[in-house]
């Protein structure tokens, strides 16, 4: 299999349906030989229901249940653990940045990329609706954050979509510990560690005014998560286990 589309859903009764049918026809215009998995992170409402429902209808779309509410980063990990195909990305529920553009991610990849981070400020142009002004100081603050914590001098690490090479997935995603919104800059942080190359790509992107983030309280977290992703590099938590001992990644 070629490509694995992975989507986190929670809650996501009101949305799923028009974002499985963009997704569904996208794949089928382009011929892709591809599955769709959505990540169900123990949702109070349909949304599995609505799922199986295409599930049934549809070959290539699988269900995955997390073991209740775990958060964005488990459910994004659990789906890129359980994906058969060789390129592997994830997108947001909601389409903020619109299927149609996961050809730029894929090129990027096909042409030597590792990872591959979509980016909303590469090019802002390409925003066709973009965040309250409170949100976009609080991303640029964040992003210094990541900068001098972590070392992290991309221009986006929160966009959802990211695009992965089989390989490069297998060894980053069983390191992951962020399991909520904080995950993001890990995987990168992780990607990075590996001498993995990752490529930064503009993409089309419109905020969505149905987002759950609240940038105080999500904010505190994130940066509490932030300490944590060092904390965790100093103390060998990012460690692998070989027949020779242990190497630090």
């Amino acid at each position: 299999m070629r490509y694995s589309i992975i989507i986190p859903a929670y809650n996501e009764s009101q949305r799923i349906v028009p974002t499985l049918n963009r997704v569904l026809s996208y794949i089928a215009q382009q011929g892709w030989d591809a599955e769709l998995i959505v990540v169900n992170d123990g949702s109070r409402d349909d949304t599995a229901q609505i799922v199986q429902g295409y599930g049934e209808r549809n070959p290539i779309m699988r269900l995955i249940e997390n073991p209740g509410n775990r958060g964005k980063g488990y459910s994004v990990r659990n789906g890129m653990l359980n994906a058969r195909g060789e390129l592997l990305l994830f997108s947001d529920a909601d389409l903020s940045s619109p299927i149609e553009e996961a050809p730029k991610l894929f090129e990027a990849i096909e042409q030597g990329a590792d990872v591959a981070i979509g980016s909303r400020w590469l090019r802002s142009e390409l925003q066709t609706a973009r965040q309250p002004l409170h949100r976009q100081l609080f991303g640029r603050i964040f992003n210094l954050v990541l900068r001098i914590i972590l070392g992290l001098k991309f221009k986006d690490t929160q966009c959802g979509f990211k695009a992965f090479k089989r390989s490069a997935a297998q060894s980053i995603f069983p390191f992951q510990r962020i399991e909520r919104w904080g995950f993001d800059p890990e995987l990168i942080f992780l990607a990075k560690k590996q001498g993995l190359r990752i490529v930064e790509v503009p993409v089309k992107w419109a905020h969505d005014e149905g987002g759950r983030i609240s940038p105080v309280r999500d904010g505190m977290r994130m940066f509490a998560e932030v300490l944590k992703i060092r904390w965790n590099s100093i103390t060998g938590k990012y460690e692998a286990t070989t027949d020779t001992g242990r190497v630090k990644l």
